[in-house]
C-alpha cells in the first residue's frame, strides 16, 4: 500500500524554522555568560535582576573613584541579588598586606566571595608591597579567606605597554601560582571589536598547553565616542574598517552599535577541541539598561550554562 506523500510545507515556513533553529544554536554557544557592575551600577541592576539567572557571575571592577567600603557594600548587593560577585583587586594599588587582608576579610564575612579577578592595576608605582599580580597571588591569601576561583587577565590584541613575550610567562607564572595554591584558575580577556583575533588568541593559547575556562570580553551596546575612548584607555584596536564591520557609522560618533556581529562571528568560529572552554564577559560601557534590554533580546537570560559547538 503505498503511503500518502506529506504535504509540502510552505518555503516561507521553512525559512523561518531554520533561521529560528539556527538563531537558538548560536545563542546557546555562549551560555554562562558573565558581567560587570560598579557600585553605582547597583541601583540598575537591582532593577533588572528578574531578568537574569540565579547565580550569574557579576565583576566588580576596581576604581580609584571608589573606597573599599563601595566594594564591598558592591559585593554584599550582588550576592543579596542572588548573583556572584566576582570582585577586581588591583594589586599595586593596594597600600599594604593589611589593606588586602582587610578587603578579602570583608568580602568573605559579607558576600561570601569565592572568586576573584586579580590584576597588576595601572598606577605607574607600586601605592605597597605589591608589584603584580604574581605577587598577591603568591601570599596564599585568597584561599585562606575563602576564595576557590582566581581570574587573571587576557589581552589578546597585546598590552599596549608589555611586549607580548612578557605577558606570555606573566600568564604561566600566574596559572602556576594559582595551581600551587590550590586553586581554580580562569582567564578574563579584554574586549575586542572583531572575533577574529579573539579567536587567533584562543587557538594560540589551546595549542600551547592553557586549557583553563576563558571569559571573552564583548562590549556593550554603546555609542560610536563611548566606545573609542575605552578603547583608546585599553589598547583596543579601533581601526576604521574594524568598527564599520562592528555595526558603526563612522561619520556619526553618536551612533549606536551593540555586538551582534562580533557574536554571531564568535558563536560560529567557535569549536571545543580548538579553543576549550568559553564564556562570554560583557562589560557595560553603554550604561547597565543597554546592556540588559540587549541580552534580554539575544535570549542570553536565565542562561546558566556554556555549549560550544564541535565542528
Amino acid at each position: 500500500m503505498l503511503s500518502t506523500p506529506a504535504r509540502p510545507q510552505p518555503q516561507t515556513d521553512l525559512n523561518e524554522m531554520h533561521e529560528e533553529m539556527t538563531a537558538a544554536m548560536q545563542w546557546n554557544c555562549l551560555d554562562g555568560w558573565s558581567m560587570e557592575a560598579t557600585a553605582r551600577d547597583i541601583p540598575n541592576l537591582a532593577a533588572m535582576a528578574s531578568r537574569f539567572a540565579p547565580g550569574t557571575i557579576i565583576a566588580i571592577p576596581y576604581l580609584a573613584s571608589e573606597s573599599d567600603a563601595d566594594r564591598l557594600d558592591a559585593a554584599a548587593a550582588i550576592r543579596e541579588l542572588g548573583f556572584t560577585p566576582m570582585p577586581h583587586i588591583a594589586a599595586r594599588r593596594l597600600s599594604s598586606c593589611g589593606a588586602l587582608e582587610r578587603l578579602l576579610e570583608g568580602w568573605a564575612a559579607r558576600a561570601k566571595v569565592e572568586r576573584m579577578l586579580v590584576l597588576a592595576g595601572d598606577c605607574a608605582r607600586p601605592a605597597g608591597p605589591f608589584e603584580d599580580a604574581l605577587a598577591l597571588l603568591q601570599t596564599g591569601l585568597l584561599r585562606r579567606h575563602g576564595v576557590h576561583t582566581a581570574v587573571i587577565s587576557g589581552y589578546p590584541e597585546g598590552h599596549p605597554k608589555i611586549p607580548d613575550p612578557r605577558l606570555a610567562r606573566a600568564m604561566r607564572d600566574k596559572l602556576a601560582a594559582i595551581a600551587d595554591q590550590g586553586l581554580t584558575a580562569e582567564i578574563a580577556t579584554q574586549f575586542c571589536f572583531s572575533a577574529t583575533p579573539l579567536l587567533d588568541w584562543l587557538e594560540e593559547l589551546r595549542a600551547g598547553g592553557i586549557l583553563v575556562p576563558v571569559r571573552l570580553g564583548v562590549p556593550g551596546p554603546a555609542n560610536l565616542r563611548t566606545l573609542l575612548r575605552y578603547a583608546a584607555l585599553c589598547g583596543v584596536s579601533a581601526s576604521a574598517a574594524v568598527l564599520a564591520r562592528y555595526g558603526f557609522s563612522l561619520t556619526k560618533l553618536r551612533s549606536h552599535a551593540g555586538p551582534d556581529q562580533l557574536v554571531h562571528a564568535l558563536v560560529s568560529g567557535l569549536a571545543l577541541e580548538r579553543h576549550g572552554q568559553v564564556f562570554a564577559h560583557f562589560y557595560p560601557y553603554g550604561g547597565m539598561s543597554s546592556l540588559g534590554a540587549w541580552l534580554e533580546r539575544q535570549r542570553f537570560v536565565h542562561a546558566p550554562l556554556v555549549k560550544v559547538r564541535i565542528s
